[in-house]
């Protein structure tokens, strides 16, 4: 049986890549046509799967701990039997507070009780807009009602979020209609998601807007090789799919 929990985490920011794309295919069939040839598509029950494309990172000749990190995704995801959490990264985007001139998902520095920091001068860090449900939710479902929580503006379009799984591990989803929202200063929202939700959740369970992640390997068919040209200069592009 695959163990989707206790995966490790792609360094993806260390990684510099300079192009990204996050997807969800598959949800629908095609179900023949109708009188007029018309296509009549189906979705499946699924929704489909979530995949994620980083291209072009970032390796230079100095970078020699990005080249071994290279060397061990290929190493663990070649063939497809590994898996990995793939963060999203959406920190341009997402419902956060604009602090010092830029857009932060997460916050840093952060001192103990006493305000000390750690020996090496760092602080803690968390997200500075996160979420929890508000009602539980059945295996499939395609409405989550949650509270958010210190979002600069409200959920409106769609954004990426995820959800850590006691069994299914990290999995990610998007919204593709605000059904209702509270009149409140951390309104509740009702969400029609895309996939479907992948476990039974319970009424509580956090959900992350800030890098949300997903269990994924390497899609059929790709492999990460190391290579390089002069002076020890790389542009890897790496491929993900949601893992099952």
């Amino acid at each position: 049986m695959a163990v989707y929990t206790g995966q490790p985490t792609v360094p993806i920011m260390y990684l510099r890549p300079t192009r990204a794309s996050f997807d969800n295919p598959g949800s629908g069939i095609d179900g023949g046509v109708n009188g007029v040839g018309e296509s009549i598509s189906i979705e499946t029950s699924g929704g489909g799967i979530v995949t994620c494309t980083y291209e072009n990172c970032v390796l230079q000749a100095d970078d020699t701990e990005r080249h071994e990190i290279i060397n061990w995704l290929g190493a663990r995801g070649n063939g497809g039997h590994r898996f990995f959490n793939v963060p999203i990264i959406n920190d341009g985007i997402g419902p956060f507070p604009v602090i010092n001139g830029k857009r932060r998902p997460i916050t840093t520095g952060i001192p103990h009780s006493d305000g000390s920091l750690f020996s090496d001068g760092a602080g803690y860090s968390q997200a500075t807009v996160y979420a929890h449900l508000t009602q539980s939710a059945a295996l499939g479902a395609g409405i989550l009602n949650i509270r958010v929580t210190n979002a600069a503006r409200p959920l409106r379009w769609s954004d990426w979020f995820s959800i850590y799984h006691p069994s299914k591990g990290w999995r990610a989803y998007r919204y593709w209609q605000v059904i209702s929202k509270t009149e409140e200063t951390n309104p509740i929202y009702s969400l029609a998601i895309s996939p479907p939700l992948r476990e039974a959740t319970a009424i509580g369970t956090r959900v992350e807007l800030a890098r949300p992640m997903c269990v994924m390997k390497f899609p059929r068919g790709f492999t990460l090789p190391w290579d390089y040209e002069g002076w020890y200069q790389s542009r890897p592009t790496l491929q993900f799919v949601e893992a099952f």
